[in-house]
C-alpha cells in the first residue's frame, strides 16, 4: 500500500470514492442546479409579494449545487482515522474520506427548509428561531461526530439524535396541531395550509429519519463504501430538497402568504396593491372628529407655535377641566396637531372663545392702565383672580387669559 499522508487537510484517504461516485455527485448536482433554475423561474409568475417560499427553496437547492460540485471534484474533504477496521476491499484502510463540504451545504440548507415549513403552518416567529437554532447544533454534533477517531464521535451523535428528535416533535405534533387550527380563523385557506403543511412535513420528518442511518453505515461505522454512501446521501438529498421543494411550490400555488401572518409589502410605484390594506390606526395627517374626542377629562401640552399665533406675549400657564377638551391623551400617538401644527377643527370653538376671552381681558387691562412687566395674574378659571402691580383703579376679578402652554 502507498504511502498515504494522513496529516494534511484533503490527502489521501483509504477508503474514498471512485469515478462512480464522483459520477453520482455529479449527476445531483445537476438535477440541484436545474431545481433552481426552475423554483426561480416560477417565482417570476407570481407576485413580488408572494414569492418567499420560491426564493426559500431555490436557495435550498442552489447552495447544495455548489456542495455537490465540490464533492464530485473530490474536494471538501479530509481523511479522518477509521474507529472500525474492515477487511472488506471496498472499505479496507485506516483512514476513510469524510466530506465535510456536506454538512457546510447541511448548516446552510436545512435551516432554510425549516423555514419553509414552519412558515407554511404560522408558527410564532420565537418557536421558528428556536427550532433553527436546535438544527445548527445537529448539524455541527454531526459534524464534529464525522471529524472524530474515537468513541467519542457516538457521544456527538447522541446529542445530534436528541437535537433532531426535538424538531422531529415539533414537525409531526406541534406544527401540525397549529396548521390545522388555521381553518378556524381563515376558512377554506385554513385547509389547504393545512393540507401543505401535512404533505411536507411527513415527506421530511420521514426523510430525516434516514439520515442518521446513512451517517452510522459511512461516517460513524464504516460499513458501506464512500461510493455506496454517495448513493445514499445523494437520493436522500434530492427527496428532501428537490421533491420538498416541488411538493413545497405546488401546495403553495392557492395560498397567499398574508393568510400565514407574512405581510410583505412592495416600493414599486407602479404597484399600489401593497398600500390598500386598511388601516386601523389614523395617521398624523387625519383630522380628528366626533368619534375621536371623548367626554372624559384628558391632559394635553399645544404647541408653542399654535398658540402664538393668539397671543404671542402670553406667558401664563391656565389649567382646565372637561370645560376645554379634546379627547385626546399624552399616552397616544395624537397630539391635537396635524403636520400643519394646526388645531383640528372639533377644537377650533374652544380656543376661538378662548381668544375672544383673551381680547377682552387686554381691552380691561389697556381700560385701567395695568401692564407693565411687574404685572402679574395668578389663579385658575372660576377661582379669584389676585392682581399685583402699581395701578390705579380697585382691583376686579376678570378672566382668565388663554395661555400660550395651555394644560387641558
Amino acid at each position: 500500500m502507498n504511502k498515504i499522508d494522513y496529516g494534511i487537510n484533503g490527502g489521501d484517504a483509504q477508503p474514498k470514492i471512485t469515478t462512480h461516485g464522483s459520477d453520482v455527485y455529479w449527476a445531483v448536482c445537476a438535477v440541484m442546479t436545474v431545481a433552481t433554475i426552475a423554483f426561480i423561474g416560477l417565482s417570476t409568475r407570481k407576485d413580488p409579494r408572494h414569492r418567499i417560499f420560491h426564493y426559500i427553496t431555490a436557495a435550498i437547492t442552489m447552495v447544495a449545487a455548489i456542495a455537490y460540485f465540490t464533492m464530485a471534484s473530490d474536494l471538501g474533504r479530509t481523511p479522518i482515522y477509521v474507529e472500525f477496521y474492515r477487511s472488506n476491499p471496498k472499505v479496507n484502510g485506516y483512514a476513510r474520506e469524510i466530506f465535510y463540504v456536506r454538512y457546510i451545504d447541511w448548516v446552510i440548507t436545512t435551516p432554510l427548509l425549516l423555514l419553509d415549513l414552519l412558515l407554511t403552518a404560522a408558527l410564532p416567529w420565537p418557536t421558528i428561531l428556536f427550532v433553527l437554532l436546535v438544527d445548527e447544533v445537529m448539524i455541527v454534533c454531526g459534524l464534529v461526530g464525522a471529524l472524530t477517531a474515537s468513541s467519542y464521535k457516538w457521544a456527538y451523535f447522541t446529542f445530534g439524535m436528541v437535537a433532531l428528535f426535538y424538531i422531529l416533535w415539533v414537525l409531526l405534533f406541534e406544527a401540525r396541531k397549529h396548521s390545522l387550527r388555521m381553518d378556524r380563523f381563515q376558512p377554506g385557506a385554513g385547509k389547504l395550509v393545512s393540507k401543505a403543511y401535512v404533505r411536507c412535513g411527513v415527506l421530511t420528518a420521514f426523510l430525516w429519519l434516514l439520515y442518521p442511518i446513512a451517517w452510522g453505515l459511512s461516517e460513524g461505522g464504516n460499513v458501506i463504501a464512500p461510493d455506496s454512501e454517495a448513493v445514499f446521501y445523494g437520493i436522500l438529498d434530492v427527496l428532501a430538497k428537490v421533491g420538498f421543494g416541488i411538493l413545497l411550490i405546488l401546495s403553495h400555488k392557492n395560498i397567499d402568504p398574508t393568510y400565514l401572518g407574512l405581510r410583505i409589502r412592495t416600493y414599486d410605484e407602479n404597484d399600489h396593491a401593497g398600500f390598500a390594506e386598511k388601516q386601523t390606526l389614523l395617521s398624523p395627517n387625519t383630522p380628528l372628529n366626533s368619534s375621536t374626542v371623548g367626554p372624559t377629562t384628558t391632559t394635553t401640552t399645544l404647541n408653542n407655535n399654535m398658540t402664538s399665533a393668539i397671543h404671542p406675549t402670553t406667558n401664563t400657564t391656565t389649567t382646565t377641566s372637561t370645560g376645554l377638551h379634546t379627547g385626546l391623551n399624552t399616552n397616544t400617538q395624537h397630539t391635537g396637531l396635524n403636520t400643519n401644527n394646526t388645531l383640528p377643527t372639533s377644537v377650533l370653538p374652544s380656543v376661538a372663545v378662548g381668544a375672544v376671552a383673551l381680547d377682552q381681558h387686554n381691552k380691561h387691562i389697556h381700560h385701567h392702565g395695568l401692564g407693565g412687566p411687574e404685572h402679574h395674574h395668578h389663579g385658575l378659571p372660576g377661582s379669584e383672580h389676585h392682581h399685583h402691580g402699581h395701578h390705579d383703579g380697585p382691583v376686579s376679578s376678570m378672566p382668565a387669559p388663554v395661555p400660550a402652554t395651555t394644560t387641558i
